[in-house]
């Protein structure tokens, strides 16, 4: 049984603790086989936010990887991605994201429409299990990770796994350049 350590965090095999998923996610993870893949834990919703969760468990800021979901439109028609980065780096959304999109203009999905169309919550948005439409678009730094921690669907957990297992998702594209380092006080 494959047991799933980064610093001071220990998770289970998701296919163990499916309540610690989100509906989506849990879904996604038993439709392609990963419960044995990524790794679970329970989390302090208060510190579901990423800054909060690198504090406690003093983790490297680089292993902890957001998701935002990204949309823009031409000629009328939606174009929505998921988008990972490292937490040292920020979404390039109108550069590299509104040209992987081919539009116009890209911005961050309202909170609301992200979380009604997900289904899952805020602060636990992942691209595990997102609708199949949404390109996922991952930053290279994420790739050779041996083990990231992203969102669970849900506040209350998140997920470890492999930067690899990411790159492997369907609709998966490894993007050089998506993130931009954030700039450090």
């Amino acid at each position: 049984m494959p047991v799933f350590r980064l610093g001071p965090v220990e998770a289970v095999p998701a296919g163990e603790r499916p309540d610690l998923l989100g509906g989506p996610v849990a879904a996604f993870v038993a439709a392609h086989g990963l419960a044995d893949a990524i790794g679970v834990f329970a989390i302090d919703p208060a510190i579901s936010e990423t800054a909060a969760t690198q504090e406690v468990f003093g983790l490297d800021p680089s292993t902890l990887v957001n998701c935002v979901v990204v949309a823009g439109r031409r000629e009328g028609d939606e174009r929505v991605a998921a988008c990972l980065v490292p937490s040292t780096k920020r979404a390039d959304v109108n550069g590299v994201v509104r040209k992987r999109l081919d539009v116009r203009k890209a911005s961050f999905l309202p909170q609301d429409d992200a979380v009604a169309r997900s289904g899952m919550e805020y602060g636990g948005i992942t691209p595990i299990g997102l609708p199949a439409e949404w390109p996922i678009l991952l930053d290279a730094d994420v790739v050779p990770q041996p083990l990231v921690l992203i969102g669970s669907g849900i506040r209350g957990s998140k997920l470890l796994l492999p930067g690899a297992v990411l790159a492997g998702l369907p609709g998966a594209m490894v993007v050089e350049g998506l993130g931009r380092a954030v700039a450090t006080p």
